[in-house]
């Protein structure tokens, strides 16, 4: 299915029906995202207490009618801990540039709610010019949001500005709550081995890191994740792991190469924008196993390795349904 036309996608996304429905005969695709987000912060939690469980972006979630001012989704957000989303202030069209006002204040509306009901919203700004990069610190510090503006959309370096982390401190961080800044770094092309990575990251003064579970092709131990959960002056920091939960990735472990001409039932077209990226039914018992429920499903790797909680991606898939 690799290149396949966005057209075809399109009609992908329109024809599935294989999985749970709501009453006119569709997929609830917005409600399957949240049953399976809930499920996998249970299974989490049951495992490791305060286990910290972040989605990104899909924002709309949040409410029952996916509108900023439509009635909250309880168990939802009591399953989730913080809400993570890009490009609120710089990088909706383009990096660098800013996000129109329109676009802005209407993602500002979910986000304004999820810090109203305890949940910590993560923002990742995309831009470079240093007056930008200060807007988007401040600008989201306003609203009580901990944020990093990336300065590459491939998320593979640690930024040259500011020469510090926005308002670093030693104070130990054991929470979202504590965190005023953060590392967003899942890309090791700059990185020639896992403990050059490690040592790296371990010696800036970030309150917490998101990292892949995967790096320099190995995968981080229990040893690895625990140097890096601690910042130069001995204070704790959080260490979150990426893992995408709505498209299949083709680098991955669980990839089977005979899916390029056998694909399995619940796995759809590729991503125009990210090759080897694959829109998959994520309601779906298949898939929702290979992420979690087994030791080596993707979530009981992460849980073993010791990171503090999960940064789960693509959670918007729910709208190419």
């Amino acid at each position: 299915m690799k290149g396949m036309p966005v057209c075809i996608l399109a009609v992908f996304a329109c024809s599935c029906g294989s999985g749970p429905e709501d009453p006119s005969g569709e997929v609830d695709a917005a409600q399957e995202m949240r049953d399976f987000v809930v499920g996998l912060s249970s299974y989490a939690k049951q495992q490791v207490p305060g286990f910290i469980v972040v989605p990104q972006n899909g924002n709309e979630l949040l409410t029952a009618d996916l509108e900023p001012d439509g009635p909250p989704m309880q168990a939802y957000m009591s399953a989730i801990d913080g809400q993570g989303r890009e490009d609120l202030f710089f990088g909706w069209a383009g990096d660098d540039e800013e996000t129109p006002a329109s676009e802005k204040e209407w993602v500002l509306g979910f986000l304004d709610l999820a810090e109203s009901h305890g949940i910590e919203v993560m923002v990742t700004d995309y831009c470079r010019t240093p007056w930008k990069v200060d807007s988007s610190y401040s600008w989201s510090a306003a609203h009580g949001f901990v944020s990093f503006a990336a300065d590459r959309r491939d998320l593979d370096d640690i930024p040259p500005y500011p020469a510090e982390p926005w308002q670093v401190n030693a104070d130990p961080v054991s929470d979202l709550a504590g965190a005023q800044n953060f590392l967003y770094l899942i890309n090791d092309q700059g990185f020639e081995s896992a403990d050059e990575f490690v040592v790296t990251l371990d010696e800036t003064g970030y309150d917490m890191f998101v990292i892949d579970l995967f790096c320099c092709g190995g995968q981080l131990g229990p040893e690895q994740v625990a140097e890096l959960a601690t910042k130069p002056g001995g204070g704790s920091r959080i260490v979150l792991c990426y893992m995408s939960i709505g498209e299949a990735e083709d680098y991955r472990w669980y990839w089977n190469p005979s899916w390029e001409t056998n694909p399995p039932s619940w796995l759809g077209p590729e991503n125009p924008d990210w090759p080897g990226n694959y829109l998959v039914e994520y309601w779906d018992p298949g898939w929702q196993g290979i992420i979690y429920g087994s030791p080596d499903s993707y979530l009981d790797r992460i849980v073993a390795a010791g990171f503090d909680g999960v940064y789960l991606d693509k959670i918007d898939s729910f709208e190419e349904y």
